[in-house]
């Protein structure tokens, strides 16, 4: 410490003087008061970050989603409260979420389990195992049984990008739902109602891909568009900024769904040459450490590094490290009570809207850098007859 520099200088954050909980606190009061260091402390940045800052209503939020969390039943608690209320407004997911949410939405029943059992009686018996938790084989086949023939139907029949892939597969969801009488289950059918565009960074990792992969077989001619998935998201960042706004990243876990949310600034930047800064806002809650190398674990420092975030904006950045099933339902919570809701941004409706904008910038980037090559073209040709 320089001689004269008073201490204070470091004390200047939040007294740690938590009061006594109650009977009947609220999540809120219970954020607020009491996760004052740790990991706890980062919950609650984060929490503060989501609710004051990202869910301005000039903020489009990007959501990233890995993990088995739609068999753990955070698809109905978390992911349709989410959208349905605005707060998220596209999302890149696991083809497995995907798929194991639709088991919710056609009424397939999924139990608390084990994770101690002895799985060879498992096999033997027919059920299935996500660390603890149970469901019979026939729950695989009689999903993979809804996605083949729908997959059949006519609108299938072409490519596409995984936005309108799970739009109209949402839309099935939904009708099996009605018929079925259960309710709001499933997460594919409740973006489909909010014209959320959902992505699959990895189409054919996942038994949805595994299917459309079968009947191809048959002569089958859904293709999944990936090049359409890295524009059209590119472009839906790229919107959100060039309509005088921000865009802001909710990365829940890692994999391969945070890589591909976060590529959109270094498409936009460093591919196509568009001027761009980066994300303003990064949000992730992992439990991935950063020394092993790993993208799940990067921080955003380092995204920083690539063009992914803002550097200014690098104060407005939080990382979480807490198993997601518990750091989601405390981060829903808390938004649900202490933000009201937003018109939701139905950006699904606007992708070619979206898109017609970055290939116009794309094209005028593309005419600058042929102008400048043919000028220095020439003037080689020039330096060269003299």
């Amino acid at each position: 410490m320089k001689k004269g520099e008073p201490a204070s200088r470091w004390l200047r954050g939040e007294r740690i003087l938590p009061a006594p909980l109650r009977p009947g606190a609220r999540v809120v009061d219970l954020v607020e008061s009491t996760f004052c260091a740790y990991n706890g402390a980062r919950l609650r940045e984060a929490c503060r970050l989501f609710v004051h800052r990202m869910l301005e209503e000039d903020v489009t939020v990007g959501m990233s989603v890995t993990g088995a969390l739609t068999p753990a039943g955070l698809g109905m608690s978390c992911l349709i409260p989410l959208v349905e209320a605005g707060f998220v407004d596209w999302v890149v997911s696991t083809g497995a979420n995907l798929y194991h949410d639709a088991h919710h939405g056609i009424g397939l029943p999924l139990h608390a389990g084990s994770a101690t059992v002895d799985d060879r009686l498992l096999r033997r018996d027919g059920i299935i195992r996500i660390y603890d938790i149970f469901f019979h084989y026939d729950v695989l086949l009689s999903t993979d049984a809804f996605f083949r023939e729908m997959i059949r139907a006519p609108e299938f029949q072409r490519p596409m990008s995984t936005a309108a892939f799970h739009h109209l597969a949402g839309r099935y969801v939904a009708a099996r739902e009605r018929v079925l009488g259960i309710g709001k289950r499933s997460f594919l059918a409740a973006a489909h109602r909010l014209d959320v565009p959902v992505y699959t960074s990895s189409p054919g990792d996942s038994s949805i891909g595994m299917n459309v992969a079968a009947v191809a077989l048959e002569g089958n001619r859904l293709a999944f568009d990936v090049n359409a998935d890295v524009n059209e998201t590119a472009s839906i960042v790229l919107d959100a900024k060039r309509g005088g706004g921000r865009s802001a990243v909710l990365i829940v876990g890692g994999g391969s769904p945070k890589n591909f949310i976060l590529q959109t600034e270094p498409q936009i930047q460093e591919v196509l040459g568009i001027d761009e800064k980066g994300h303003d806002y990064f949000l992730q809650m992992t439990d991935a450490r950063p020394d092993t190398g790993g993208l799940s674990g990067a921080t955003p420092s380092e995204a920083v590094s690539w063009g992914k975030i803002d550097p200014d904006m690098l104060p407005d950045t939080v990382v979480v490290y807490l198993d997601a099933t518990v750091a989601l339902p405390i981060l829903t919570a808390y938004a649900l009570s202490a933000r009201r809701k937003r018109a939701p941004k139905r950006l699904f409706r606007r992708r070619g809207a979206m898109l017609a904008a970055l290939e116009a910038e794309a094209a005028k980037v593309r005419a600058r850098r042929n102008l400048a090559g043919e000028k220095a073209a020439k003037s080689a040709k020039s330096r060269h007859h003299h």
